[in-house]
């Protein structure tokens, strides 16, 4: 292998891949956890867990598809794997195939009816299809049944159907109408095109002609009605026209007390930038978000207090968004500059969170490149900051791992417990073992061999919970070790 390829590959351990691929996700940048959860399936292929997180990601993104391939690989080699049942209904659901994501809900259901997610599966799923019962496009969630007509008589249209589609029209006017209202809510722009494709299929000369591939005009129009119709249902029952109503809203509610002058303050400005730049870094586009940060700071730096009152935080949030940017790209020196400023701008305007957020970002970085004493000073001054039984159970856990890093084995052990407490507060299953294992290794590394077998022990527990083959299969193996020692 090349120094090159070997600069490629990953630069870390599976399970600090999945712990940052974890922490990204909770922080809703799904596209840096799938990289992250991507690079830990790099080194196990076959894990279970990690297909079933990065699948979690890819139904935030919308990307059904993608999420439905790695659930479907989690479920390989077993069937009743609970996660992966859970995560192939969730893409199912997401892709607007409600009955068949209902038949996963209820499979999941009945082997673990202690789980309140699959309850909650059966109940969405099953709105979801009452509320698509009755309207147009609740005939068309199932394309190979419900269109099949449009494939009989040399696939011409009947010209009864148009006549029975009239009168059916002026009989429920009122109800058609209601849903062809609710139908240009939902689809927005899209509604012109849908209908641009009904006069389509009105042209029997048209339909009747083929595309160069072979493809017939009428399929082609059927299938992106049908693909129309069937988002349609889905927005609906995931968010019915009065919860965006609402929704609409309360953003212009919260957006008021934010703005206090016409649209063109800066004020305004710099939050819809801000946002921009979000969006930008959360799709993987590091070099578009870097580019709009670097703009927007310039003009920022520009401005005056008076012009932006809360300027030091804008500032520092614009060297946070400009250090994530570096750090993607790879450029971990001028990420550290900034994260650092961002820290020196939350210290000096007494900024909480935006000192927890500079804290938590300067770790990473020296954790990423090996300087694990950095990051445990770094992070030792974020413990204080860290909210939740979740944040800390991660943020000790981490620390813990650095000392192990470093061969300082009864630090190791000690965070590996404050580790362990934090889970077992939020009964947290995976961290549990997380916890666990760091505790095992750090014990076994102390000669405490009779103690790393506990914890061994508990850690194999929670991997056969959890249902995680390979976590299972590498713990025995530690487990074997252990037990060796102690017969010594």
């Amino acid at each position: 292998m090349s120094d090159n390829e070997e600069e490629q590959g990953p630069k870390s351990t599976f399970t600090t891949y999945m712990a940052e691929g974890d922490q990204l996700f909770q922080k809703g940048e799904y596209v840096k956890a799938i990289e992250c959860f991507s690079m830990a399936l790099s080194l196990q292929p076959d894990d279970k867990n990690c297909l079933v997180a990065r699948s979690r990601c890819y139904v935030k993104l919308g990307d059904a598809e993608s999420a439905l391939k790695d659930a479907e690989t989690s479920l390989k080699d077993n069937k009743n794997y609970f996660k992966g049942l859970y995560q192939k209904a969730e893409a199912l659901y997401t892709m607007g195939d409600f009955e068949f994501a209902l038949v996963y809900y209820h499979r999941g259901h009945k082997l673990r009816p202690e789980l309140q997610e699959f309850r909650l599966g059966i109940q969405k799923a099953q709105e979801a299809i009452d509320n698509s019962v009755g309207s147009p496009s609740s005939v068309k969630l199932e394309n190979k049944g419900d269109l099949s007509f449009f494939h009989k008589s040399n696939g011409v249209r009947p010209k009864h159907l148009n006549h029975s589609h009239k009168k059916q029209s002026k009989k429920h006017g009122q109800k058609m109408s209601k849903y062809e209202k609710t139908a240009k809510q939902l689809l927005g722009e899209l509604y012109s095109d849908r209908e641009y494709l009904d006069k389509l299929l009105q042209d029997e000369d048209l339909i009747k002609g083929k595309i160069r591939t072979g493809e017939r005009v009428q399929d082609l129009i059927v299938g992106c009605i049908s693909y129309l119709d069937t988002r349609t249902a889905f927005w609906q029952q995931q968010k019915p026209i009065y919860a965006r109503q609402r929704d609409r809203k309360l953003m212009q509610q919260q957006w008021n007390r934010v703005r206090h002058k016409p649209p063109s303050d800066p004020t305004r400005y710099v939050l819809t930038s801000l946002e921009d730049i979000d969006k930008a870094l959360s799709a993987g586009s590091a070099e578009s978000g870097l580019k709009k940060a670097r703009e927007l700071m310039k003009g920022v730096k520009e401005w005056s207090e008076q012009v932006l009152p809360n300027k030091r935080e804008v500032l520092g949030n614009l060297h946070s968004c400009i250090g994530n940017a570096l750090m993607d790209l790879g450029n971990m020196d001028k990420a550290l500059h900034h994260h650092e400023k961002d820290l020196e701008l939350a210290k000096k305007g007494d900024l909480t969170d935006s000192k927890s957020r500079a804290l938590d970002n300067i770790g990473r970085v020296y954790a990423r490149i090996g300087k694990f004493q950095q990051a445990i000073e770094v992070w030792e001054e974020k413990v204080p900051l860290a909210c939740g039984g979740l944040e800390k159970a991660w943020l000790f856990h981490e620390i813990g791992r650095c000392y192990l890093e470093l061969k300082c084995y009864g630090e190791a052990r000690d965070y590996g417990s404050r580790s362990l407490t934090a889970a077992d507060d939020i009964t947290d299953e995976k961290w549990q073992l997380n916890a666990s294992v760091l505790m095992a290794q750090a014990e076994l590394k102390l000669g405490n061999y009779k103690a790393s077998v506990l914890h061994f022990e508990r850690a194999l527990d929670r991997a056969k919970l959890l249902q995680d083959d390979s976590a299972s299969e590498a713990i025995q193996k530690a487990l074997r070790e252990a037990r060796h020692r102690v017969t010594q």
